[in-house]
């Protein structure tokens, strides 16, 4: 069976972990996207210093992809859990720096993506800097699975 980048699904899933510092929007998305695009090949997590409730417009905008994240748990990182990826991947400087650290064998990410939780202006302005966000953690979700699914061919 294929998943959605046409590669082989595999009897081992790589665990991925998208961490930021509220776990509530970018983190949250991010593991959205994932489960979407990597089914069958990642198991997918997001934690982050904090939990902080799923941010309302994080969830607004990604339905408007099609995938609903309002089910989805804000949690804290689990260190013993954290162990046990094969990727960690922080969204936020705060969480990059702040991050427990990760042993050796855990591939560790970083994309810089801008917060758009402390936006101000109009309602259309901030919910455009919260799409921003999603387009950007979407396109390199899809790369990483891409990258993923490479080596597992």
């Amino acid at each position: 069976m294929l998943n959605f980048f046409g590669a082989k699904k595999g009897s081992l899933l790589k665990k991925v972990m998208f961490l930021c510092t509220a776990n509530s929007c970018r983190s949250q998305m991010a593991e959205g996207f994932a489960k979407e695009y990597g089914r069958g090949l990642i198991e997918v997590y997001s934690a982050g210093l904090m939990a902080a409730g799923v941010h309302r417009r994080a969830a607004s905008v990604m339905r408007e992809t099609g995938i609903d994240i309002s089910n989805q748990e804000s949690k804290t990182i689990d260190e013993n859990l954290l162990k046990k990826m094969d990727i960690a991947v922080t969204l936020c400087s705060y969480a990059e720096s702040l991050c427990p650290s990760t042993p050796p064998g855990v591939r560790r990410i970083h994309w810089p993506i801008k917060d758009p939780v402390g936006t101000i202006g109009t309602e259309e302005q901030i919910v455009n800097e919260f799409r921003r966000a999603r387009d950007e953690i979407k396109e390199r979700v899809r790369d990483l699975i891409k990258e993923i699914a490479d080596e597992k061919i």
